[in-house]
């Protein structure tokens, strides 16, 4: 049986890489790996960039209201059969376009392998992010490091350089909102001890 697979880390733990690497894999040896991200991430307007420097155009940007599975289905009408659906940005995804990933792995049977991060600058998580930690048959976490050398589990927020922690879920990474991977010591010194339950109340 083809699986759902969730592949979750800190900004700069190699999830688009891996992505790229997977799609690389698979077409190697003869198989169509179709790629695919939310249209609302415009970080690489139609491609998924790696920090390394590669890049490549994806086959579905999905909207906010698309199905992936008919988005799947149109596309293997038109060029055939394929081995594998990879998607970046997963977190973006909502939580019913998550259980239509379930249903190309379970009924359709092909793999679904999905990369994302599982928490926003306020350390809540994403809600396509918690689908995935639902039902995905398989979680795996890549891991990068802190600043002070220690795991990073947190993606803070900076506008214009400086620390924010208050604002929408969803700013894409660009000229003036760019984002650090922080362990979760660092991430509470530059919050002054706040974390995501801390916001909401």
């Amino acid at each position: 049986m083809a699986k759902l697979y969730f592949r979750y880390g800190a900004m700069n733990s190699g999830k688009s890489t891996a992505l790229l690497q997977t799609a690389f894999n698979y077409e190697e040896r003869g198989q169509d790996a179709v790629l695919l991200k939310p249209r609302i991430d415009t970080k690489g307007a139609d491609s998924v960039s790696s920090r390394l420097g590669m890049d490549r155009r994806v086959d579905i940007l999905l909207d906010a209201d698309e199905s992936p599975r008919e988005a799947l289905a149109s596309l293997i009408a038109e060029r055939g059969p394929v081995a594998c659906l990879l998607v970046d940005e997963a977190q973006f995804l909502s939580p019913w376009q998550i259980d239509e990933l379930f249903r190309i792995a379970v009924l359709d049977g092909i793999p679904v392998l999905s990369y994302g991060i599982r928490t926003d600058f306020q350390t809540v998580a994403f809600p396509g992010a918690r689908r995935l930690l639902e039902i995905a048959h398989s979680v795996e976490e890549l891991k990068t490091i802190c600043r002070c050398g220690r795991k990073a589990v947190f993606n803070a927020r900076l506008v214009d350089g400086k620390f924010i922690f208050a604002g929408d879920q969803v700013a894409i990474d660009g000229d003036v909102v760019t984002y650090e991977s922080l362990c979760g010591q660092c991430y509470l010194e530059e919050s002054g001890g706040r974390l995501g339950s801390d916001v909401a109340r």
